[in-house]
């Protein structure tokens, strides 16, 4: 058996354990006294022991309330330390973690709740506001509020409870000490977790995950660093990335995470210094974001060493030389399916990135072979890769790249990613309250991914991101991809970020294609010379119609542009130019 085999890896994966946390448990008994969780919007501190004991009496809170194995418990806040104490106390509990993203307001955070039906509802005084035009919508038979102290950053006077909703607990009554823990039996199979797609394409959909799907989502991150290492996270805790890759893969390998409520351009690289992180997430417009800072002579003093990308970045390289980052990971992954591909850019022979001084965990030489033990390609990040590279294929699924019917695309042809698991608890347990789309997602036994990608090198599995399937534009007989154009006018020096959406064609029954840029800092471009450079740049037929500068893109808290956003804004102006006077 090839120790790179689906079979080697599914029992290195399961050998280390499926239960989150499990692996807590694991090291406040093994070092107790050091530091896990680094709160970084209050400059609180705590120990593996600490949090393990919050989560005994959090779920003894829990418990107290008749929560038990399989009830819901939605946690809607800003506060990621209060995310993430939650989560481990409603793992204790046995129940459901059912985050909630905290952007959303009226009719769509009424539709998560509803939908998310939990037994309780944990959030913060803030929300209330949030929370009482939608009482009548929503139904929660408990609430939980914590209460930020004086002096916190998220600290404001309490406003009144709504009069519908319950009276609330005290969160840190709740989690008092004094009640008996329960010891609740979970297996990789249970349900632990109910996350909401992004919703940036349509409505959102609530994944339901067991607990072997948070295993593998961070298992092919963690051979590559150990307790010595420290990781960066400012991505929330009701999406996947914060909770159960970042968080994750800090859990079971036994490192400090700095977390943060919010991304911050202006202070990353203090917070970087301030808990040590040698790794950290880059989403889609981070990486613009922070290379658009005024360079510094000291810009590579850093201890970041490894920072994952996604999706692929074209400027990987120039991010890497100017902040002393030795490797790049990049990849594919979904709420539904987890960690799907995955490869390892080395970006300078040795020595030549992170300077010596501020390198921290394992040595570099460790780290390329453990990812060679995993299977991972490694590449040479001097060198010209394939734009929305992915990597190679997790051995754990075997990989289809097929047409409309269902069938293999033509070899290099653009087909649908699709999957089916080698091993069981990989995928999600289905789209709560959806039965028919759960049954759409999984038709003809394999999971359909929704996205478009390109098989480029067979012999090493390497395959690249094409778009979502509902990216690709018909205009004047031609498919476009909206990652094509964005690319195209992302080229322009004074372009931080672009996006691209269809509309429907002012003759016709194909597409119009509307974009929208985000300048740098203290550039200026006007609509003319954005159009000179998409002819310049473009074929005719790909040549935005509609044309718009914005002072910034609309993104989720993970960095996503939210494209419906942009759309409904760009149909609402048309159609008022079409109203008459």
């Amino acid at each position: 058996m090839s120790a790179t085999s689906a079979e080697a890896i599914f029992a290195r994966m399961t050998a280390q354990g499926d239960l989150m946390l499990a692996q807590l448990d694991r090291w406040a008994a093994e070092t107790p006294d050091k530091v896990f969780l680094h709160y970084g919007e209050d400059g609180v501190r705590l120990t593996f022991a600490e949090v393990a004991a919050h989560a005994d009496r959090l779920a003894a809170g829990l418990a107290g309330q008749g929560i038990g194995k399989g009830d819901r418990v939605a946690v809607l806040t800003r506060n990621s330390l209060v995310a993430a104490l939650s989560l481990f106390g409603i793992f204790r509990a046995g129940a459901v973690y059912a985050p909630i993203n905290f952007n959303l307001t009226g009719g769509l955070l009424a539709y998560q709740l509803s939908d998310a039906a939990p037994a309780l509802l944990i959030t913060d005084p803030s929300f209330l506001p949030a929370l009482a035009p939608i009482q009548d919508e929503i139904r929660i038979p408990a609430l939980a509020l914590h209460h930020p102290a004086p002096g916190d950053h998220d600290f404001e006077p309490a406003p009144e409870i709504p009069a519908g909703l319950p009276a609330p607990l005290d969160l840190a009554e709740l989690a008092a000490p004094g009640r008996p823990v329960p010891r609740v039996e979970v297996g990789p199979f249970d349900p632990a977790a109910i996350i909401y797609t992004s919703g940036t394409t349509g409505p959102a959909k609530g994944v339901l995950l067991g607990h072997r799907w948070i295993n593998q989502y961070s298992f092919f991150g963690r051979p590559l660093a150990n307790a010595d290492d420290a990781i960066y996270c400012d991505l929330p805790m009701y999406h996947v990335a914060g909770a159960f890759w970042l968080l994750g893969v800090a859990t079971w390998s036994g490192q400090t995470i700095g977390i943060w409520d919010k991304f911050s351009p202006a202070k990353f690289w203090d917070r970087v210094a301030e808990c040590g992180a040698t790794s950290a997430t880059l989403l889609d417009v981070m990486i613009p974001r922070l290379m658009s800072a005024p360079e510094r002579p000291d810009d590579r003093d850093n201890t970041l060493m490894r920072v994952h990308m996604q999706p692929f970045n074209a400027n990987h390289h120039a991010f890497a030389r100017r902040f002393g980052i030795d490797i790049v990971t990049v990849g594919f992954g979904q709420t539904e399916s987890g960690a799907v591909f995955a490869g390892v850019i080395d970006e300078f022979p040795e020595g030549q990135g992170t300077p010596p001084a501020f390198w921290r965990g394992m040595p570099k030489a460790e780290i390329l072979a453990a990812a060679r033990d995993l299977g991972r390609v490694i590449f040479d990040g001097r060198e010209d890769l394939p734009k929305g590279l992915m990597g190679a294929i997790n051995p754990l699924y075997e990989l289809g790249v097929l047409d409309e019917t269902d069938a293999p695309a033509a070899p290099g042809e653009v087909g649908q990613l699709c999957l089916r698991p080698r091993v069981p608890g990989m995928i999600l347990q289905g789209y709560i309250n959806k039965p028919d789309a759960t049954l759409k997602v999984l038709s003809n036994c394999w999971f359909h991914t929704g996205d478009a990608v390109r098989c480029v090198d067979e012999a090493r599995g390497l395959h690249v991101f094409v778009d979502r399937m509902g990216g690709f534009f018909r205009v004047r007989g031609e498919n476009v991809s909206s990652f094509e154009v964005e690319t195209a006018l992302a080229r322009h020096p004074a372009v931080r970020a672009a996006a691209a959406i269809p509309l429907p064609a002012a003759e016709g029954d194909e597409d119009d294609i509307a974009a929208f840029v985000e300048l740098e800092d203290g550039a200026t471009l006007t609509a003319e010379e954005l159009a000179a450079h998409a002819a310049a740049e473009m074929p005719k037929y790909m040549r935005p119609r509609h044309l718009r500068i914005l002072d910034a893109l609309p993104v989720t808290p993970t960095s996503k542009i939210e494209k419906y956003k942009l759309r409904a804004a760009l149909l609402a102006e048309l159609d008022a130019e079409k109203a008459p006077a």
